[in-house]
């Protein structure tokens, strides 16, 4: 079977040429890494090569004292009688690829094949947000071919000012059994089309706006929309506060964007007969307290998301328990305050804080610290500093996805249970959205517990 195409190909190839790196399929068959014993002579035997092919993809075997040792990565070219991926790219016009009319092994017994249609170059932060996210693919790819599950990475660059028709008469990205991508809605429904005809699954890895999803069956969205969101964290905050009292904290931020969580969640209290005050971060300390019970758990929800209010809110609640210690005091939030994290971290415990979200990485457990050591030694560098990490991203959707087809093949929905797989910072379930596509349904929230503990409760 194929090996998948590994992880420096985007350090080799990408930043050396920055200008065609992926504006093309790559020339190369594979990377192999290099086992005990290996000789350049067998390994070009083995691949049915000439001494001098091998060489001539791989330069650096020119250099004085160059020697071959084990866990090195080299490309293995195409042999000369092996005509090699077709590019992409030209002015000529040509036909939209079929699949070609033969017996199709069931993916099931075969490597699976993915093709990557993102923006992957170094020009704006996109490219950059996008190829991190292409190496956590290739870091899935190669936690699942240790556990027996091959794939054929093809990647294209599919920029913002691409037209993606243009990538899709590649020969090779009719062949796929599943592309990620896009990154950008108006690209969606050329590739979304291109699916249907080939019966190719599409996995959009980020937020779009498209109606595509709502008639295409092989579309699986991963981000939801905000009012999705409001309404499933709505539906779980009562689930497991359903006995607690409701504090709802006005904060005067004439900016924020979170009145449609709050007034979603006043109506579904008001539906289901649920008391809950509302006060003003402004109020003074005696007509504070009075919106507090004394006899149940009281449950704070901010209206805004930022930090400076939080900091205010968090003093006053400080102020509050000292002089009445035996009050009870939940803190309910946002995904932004993921980011606050080390400013507040102290205060989220005390106040036995829940945060809802889509994404969460522990910052303090073994895994993440081992997927952040491999991706330095693979790529040598860091990730990016965004809270939600991009590689972490690519790692989850493309083991998730991967293993799924693996397993089902052309059954597979990502339904919840389909695969067994706990994620490194995304959880994903999927369900058909009416005779349309697929939308991740997961979500979870952050629990900083009285114990100083970190637990994520998934949904």
């Amino acid at each position: 079977m194929k090996q998948m195409m590994r992880y420096w190909v985007l350090m080799t190839v990408f930043f050396v040429t920055a200008e065609t790196a992926f504006s093309q399929v790559q020339s190369f068959k594979e990377l192999h890494k290099v086992k005990r014993k290996e000789t350049i002579f067998g390994i070009a035997r083995d691949n049915g090569l000439t001494i001098e092919e091998l060489i001539k993809a791989n330069p650096e075997m020119n250099t004085p004292g160059y020697e071959l040792k084990k866990g090195d990565y080299i490309k293995i070219p195409y042999p000369s009688t092996t005509p090699q991926p077709a590019q992409t790219g030209t002015q000529q016009e040509i036909s939209m690829p079929t699949k070609p009319k033969v017996v199709e092994t069931d993916m099931r017994q075969r490597e699976i094949r993915v093709g990557i249609m993102l923006p992957l170059h170094d020009k704006n932060g996109d490219g950059k947000r996008m190829v991190e996210y292409y190496r956590g693919v290739l870091m899935a790819c190669d936690s699942l071919r240790a556990n027996g599950i091959s794939t054929d990475v093809r990647a294209w660059n599919v920029a913002e000012d691409s037209d993606i028709s243009t990538t899709l008469r590649d020969a090779h990205a009719a062949d796929r059994d599943v592309i990620i991508g896009p990154l950008y809605s108006k690209q969606v429904k050329a590739l979304g089309d291109f699916a249907l005809s080939n019966d190719i699954r599409v996995l959009i890895p980020f937020s779009i706006n498209s109606t595509e999803l709502y008639n295409n069956g092989n579309l699986f969205q991963v981000y939801q929309n905000g009012n999705t969101l409001n309404e499933a964290f709505v539906y779980r905050f009562y689930q497991r506060f359903k006995d607690c009292h409701v504090v709802i904290i006005d904060c005067n931020d004439s900016t924020s964007t979170k009145g449609g969580f709050t007034s979603t969640l006043r109506r579904k209290l008001e539906q289901e007969s649920m008391q809950y005050t509302i006060t003003n971060l402004r109020s003074s300390e005696s007509a504070f307290m009075k919106s507090f019970s004394s006899t149940k758990r009281n449950v704070v929800v901010l209206n805004t998301s930022r930090s400076s209010e939080l900091n205010v809110a968090f003093a006053k609640l400080n102020g509050m328990v000292m002089t009445n210690p035996k009050l009870q005091v939940t803190m309910f939030g946002y995904p932004e305050w993921l980011m606050y994290n080390r400013q507040h971290l102290d205060n989220f415990y005390k106040f036995d804080t829940y945060i809802p979200s889509t994404y969460y990485m522990n910052p303090l457990s073994p895994k993440t610290e081992r997927f952040k050591q491999k991706y330095r030694w693979n790529f040598h560098q860091d990730m990016q500093g965004y809270h939600a990490r991009f590689a972490a991203t690519g790692f989850d959707q493309a083991y998730f996805f991967i293993k799924g087809l693996h397993l089902y093949g052309k059954r597979f929905t990502g339904a919840s249970g389909m695969v067994g797989y706990t994620p490194l910072q995304i959880p994903l379930h999927f369900e058909r959205i009416g005779n349309g596509g697929f939308q991740n349904r997961a979500m979870l929230f952050v629990h900083y517990t009285a114990e100083h503990r970190i637990e994520t409760i998934n949904f």
